[in-house]
């Protein structure tokens, strides 16, 4: 283990130092772009309007064969494009790849300076981000890169999820982990094919009734137990939980619960893999206008965070002050990179 002292040092002589607090940034989608292809990579400027963060994908969806044309063309978007407050980050090949180092070698040689994040696939424990850490550490140094780039990784394995608390804060370069369930459940043997969200035979019924042949069923969540684990690993560490995929852009209702559950669970995004899923993630993962102009009454009405009030008939104290803090804070920072929300926020 790491002794505290030592913890906020740079892993390499000339490195930036480590960020003591991650950056406060609204991440609703990170949305994926497959830089092998052209005519994706020419839609980024338009894109980056759009989006709170703009990602090159390197890994999977990207045929062996053009891994290399990947990491080229995402070297390419990134210098092309002006991306102002929105996120650059770039998810890498598995480290057990025989892709991964040059991907890091020339990204960072190449973009080191406008890379903010690299989501690293397959994390199975804290091993795996130390090796980043050094690795882009090293990097930094040998580029001059002056701001540290950050890690975020994917928990897609149930060796990462019994590691998922030692992960989340097993460097000051974590930025936040997202739950992959595709990979995931292929690690667990689960007998699903779906990428994310429920499955009709996982459910309950109700109880049966004398007489009755019909009984009424319930779909459950398969990753509720894994999404509440992985945010409060990362509410621990004082870092950020994602959803990761919804594969089917077909059924955007499905989508949008799944990124609602999440929501609610304390997630502050999820990724946006079809343009179609940036106005969900956008919807659901900025505060209802509803809520925030009740929490903010509850904050107005107990300025110090202590006591209780009556509002609406419902009692409101300590815990529900704290509650809706969470909720305005949210709202403000939405409010500072959506002027529409901001109306409605009344920001």
């Amino acid at each position: 283990m790491k002794l505290p002292n030592q913890f906020y040092r740079p892993l390499a002589i000339g490195a930036p130092a480590p960020l003591r607090e991650p950056p406060v940034k609204v991440e609703r989608m990170i949305h994926f772009v497959p830089p092998h292809l052209e005519k994706f990579r020419a839609k980024v400027p338009e894109l980056v309007k759009q989006v709170d963060v703009v990602l090159g994908n390197l890994e999977d969806a990207i045929p062996a064969d053009a891994k290399e044309a990947a990491r080229a063309g995402f070297i390419e978007m990134a210098k092309a494009t002006d991306f102002g407050s929105t996120g650059l980050w770039t998810r890498m090949n598995a480290l057990n790849s025989p892709w991964a180092l040059e991907d890091m070698i020339e990204i960072v040689g190449a973009v080191g300076s406008k890379l903010d994040v690299v989501m690293l696939p397959k994390v199975e424990g804290p091993w795996d981000i130390a090796y980043l850490d050094q690795l882009l550490a090293q990097l930094e140094a040998r580029h001059r890169v002056t701001k540290p780039i950050l890690i975020h990784a994917i928990l897609e394995t149930a060796e990462g999820v019994k590691n998922v608390d030692a992960i989340a804060s097993a460097s000051p370069r974590m930025h936040g982990i997202s739950l992959g369930p595709a990979d995931l459940a292929a690690s667990r043997a689960m007998k699903t094919t779906r990428v994310g969200g429920g499955h009709p035979d996982y459910k309950v019924i109700a109880d049966a009734e004398p007489g009755q042949d019909l009984r009424a069923s319930f779909q459950q969540d398969l990753w509720h137990y894994t999404i509440a684990k992985m945010v409060d690993a990362c509410a621990s560490a004082g870092i950020k939980a994602f959803y990761g995929p919804f594969g089917d852009f077909s059924d955007a209702p499905a989508c949008e619960a799944q990124f609602r559950n999440a929501f609610l669970l304390g997630c502050a995004g999820a990724w946006s893999l079809h343009p179609s899923q940036i106005a969900i993630a956008k919807k659901v993962f900025s505060p209802d206008p509803q809520e925030v102009a009740f929490a903010r009454r509850v904050l107005d009405a107990m300025p110090d965070g202590t006591g209780a009030v009556m509002i609406d008939g419902r009692m409101q104290d300590d815990a529900t002050w704290k509650q809706c803090k969470v909720v305005v804070d949210l709202a403000k920072q939405v409010a500072a990179k959506d002027a529409d929300l901001a109306t409605l926020y009344g920001f």
